[in-house]
């Protein structure tokens, strides 16, 4: 692919920061060729990538074009930082085409740099249902829907960094006994229902069971804290990596701090108050997270005063009130009526935990495999101060 012509494609993909739902021109052509050269070069690459830190790691992304210019601009531009994404590139999300079109193009430029993983929204099957269909149908047509399915098939379901962090989409599999054989799955390939590739992309961490369980999503299993430590001493390993759920702060750890899921995709389809994530990891394994806080929420109403406000009797603030009798023009700042709905909403938007309103917005960081000198730590799933509890050297910082 021409330089000139792909160094185009990504300004012109850029241009449109800082205008979240602006759409990108790019001609089909262009796209089909994005897919024809990126498919070349996944599979020159093994399905198991063996990558180095320093690394950024990413979770899922569905389509929210903005919100991953803003992972870039808080880890820097490829090539300033060597990135992995974890699958779940399309679907939900209203710029699919721009966000996965993107993440292709700079693949193409840095191919040893950039490195993407196949999530299970990468599969024909679920993205003819949720969404990226429709906007290939609604912004092209369908041959170019098949074209990115041919390149989907192509891409990698897996990574391992320095030997330690295994990486992908989902989590562990029952089948999973040496990782050569991620090494020798077979690519192009659809992913099957059931097997080793199905489970590397859907199944899921649970603490609730023990060994492996049935998944309530209806595709592969669960599997219990029992399940990774086994797995990481059986192949000396020190983390497991994984995406493909919603968790509030944008990270969260899992049996003992041996597993962490990162999504990627702050304030999830409009409908989740979740924060983002990225996970940074040094040439000293030591990983740190950023987080993307959820976009401020917009009051879908304002507040009138409970009683008929004279003017000059108020100057900046006012207060809501209850009544049903519609204000008048002029007797309020911004008088309306407010529901007992509308009042609901407004408390659970006032008292919900929020690291939505922090002021000072924390991340952990943490170095496997050093016992901590003794300290203090802060626990934001419980909101205290506590002593250091694991052989992970936990530092509070400042993001931003």
């Amino acid at each position: 692919m021409d330089q000139s012509v792909l160094d185009d494609i990504i300004n012109r993909l850029l241009e449109v920061r800082g205008r979240p739902g602006k759409q990108v021109q790019l001609s089909e052509s262009e796209i089909r060729q994005l897919c024809l050269v990126s498919k070349e070069i996944f599979l020159q690459q093994p399905n198991l990538l063996e990558l180095e830190a320093p690394i950024k790691i990413c979770g899922d992304i569905h389509g929210q074009y903005s919100d991953l210019l803003r992972l870039f601009e808080y880890g820097g531009l490829p090539p300033k930082a060597n990135y992995l994404f974890l699958g779940d590139y399309v679907d939900r999300g209203k710029q699919s085409l721009e966000t996965i079109c993107l993440l292709l193009a700079y693949k193409i430029k840095y191919p040893e740099n950039f490195f993407l993983l196949r999530g299970n929204h990468e599969c024909a099957t679920i993205n003819r249902i949720y969404g990226f269909y429709d906007e290939c149908k609604r912004r092209f047509n369908v041959r170019l829907w098949k074209t990115f399915t041919d390149c989907f098939n192509c891409l990698p379901v897996a990574a391992l960094i320095d030997e330690k962090i295994l990486c992908m989409h989902g989590g562990l599999s029952p089948d999973l006994h040496n990782l050569d054989q991620i090494r020798n799955l077979t690519r192009p390939t659809d992913v099957p229902e059931t097997g080793l590739l199905c489970d590397l992309l859907w199944s899921d961490p649970s603490k609730d069971v023990q060994g492996w369980g049935r998944n309530d999503r209806g595709v592969s299993f669960t599997f219990g804290p029992d399940t990774v430590t086994e797995f990481l001493q059986k192949h000396d390993l020190d983390l497991v990596c994984r995406a493909h759920q919603v968790v509030e702060d944008g990270y969260e750890l899992f049996a003992n701090r041996q597993l962490v899921t990162i999504f990627s995709a702050p304030n999830y389809c409009g409908e989740f108050d979740n924060a983002g994530a990225m996970m940074s990891v040094d040439e000293t394994l030591m990983c740190s997270f950023q987080i993307l806080k959820p976009a401020d929420k917009k009051p879908k109403f304002n507040f009138g005063s409970m009683t008929t406000a004279k003017p000059g009797n108020t100057s900046s603030g006012v207060s809501a009130f209850a009544s049903t009798a519609t204000a008048k023009p002029g007797n309020t700042v911004t008088g309306i009526r407010i529901t007992c709905k509308q009042m609901r909403s407004l408390l659970h938007y006032v008292l919900s935990f929020g690291f939505v309103h922090d002021a000072q917005v924390r991340c952990l960081i943490w170095r496997r495999g050093k016992v901590p000198k003794p300290g203090l730590y802060h626990d934001r799933a419980k909101g205290s101060i506590g002593k250091h509890e694991s052989q992970l050297n936990f530092t509070v910082i400042t993001r931003k």
